[in-house]
C-alpha cells in the first residue's frame, strides 16, 4: 500500500513540475507492454476513494499498451484509452530513462487523463478525472503491473 501511495505522490509531483515544462522527451523509445490490472480507486458520488481489487471489477487487463517517443516532442500512447490515443490532446509529455509521464485535457478542460509508468518495474498508474471544474469531480485511478513484449519479428 505504501508503494502505491508513493507512486501517486510521485505522479502528482511529476504532474506539478511538468506544467512548468510540458514537453521533455529525452529518449527515442518504442515499447509494448501487456498489463494486468491490480486495483482501482474510485472517487464519485457513491464512493469516496474506495479501493477495489481487480478480481472484484469487470475492468479488463491491457492486452497491448504501446508507447512510442521521438525526440524532441513526439509521444504516442495507444491501448490505454481512445482519448489518450489522440496525440494532439497530449499536453504533458515526459520521457526519460526511468519513467514515461503523460497528461491530456479535453478542450473544455472538464475531463483529463494522465498516466505514469516506471519503465524498469513496469508499474503503471492511470488516472481519469471527470467534471474537473465541478466540486463533485470524479476520479478513477487504476494500478497495473506491466511487462514488456518483445517486438522483434
Amino acid at each position: 500500500m505504501t508503494k502505491y501511495f508513493l507512486y501517486i505522490s510521485l505522479s502528482l509531483l511529476f504532474l506539478n513540475s511538468a506544467f512548468a515544462k510540458d514537453v521533455d522527451i529525452q529518449e527515442d523509445i518504442n515499447l509494448s507492454f501487456v498489463c494486468d490490472l491490480e486495483k482501482k480507486i474510485l472517487k464519485n458520488s457513491e464512493y469516496n476513494y474506495q479501493t477495489f481489487l481487480a478480481k472484484d471489477l469487470d475492468d479488463k487487463d491491457l492486452d497491448k499498451f504501446d508507447i512510442e517517443a521521438k525526440k524532441p516532442e513526439t509521444l504516442l500512447i495507444s491501448g490505454l484509452s481512445l482519448f489518450l490515443s489522440e496525440t494532439e490532446k497530449l499536453n504533458v509529455k515526459i520521457v526519460n530513462k526511468d519513467v514515461v509521464l503523460f497528461k491530456a485535457i479535453d478542450q473544455k478542460k472538464n475531463y483529463s487523463e494522465s498516466g505514469i509508468i516506471n519503465r524498469k518495474s513496469g508499474e503503471l498508474v492511470h488516472e481519469i478525472t471527470r467534471n474537473v471544474k465541478s466540486e463533485n469531480s470524479e476520479k478513477d485511478i487504476s494500478f497495473y503491473s506491466c511487462r514488456k513484449i518483445d517486438t522483434n519479428v
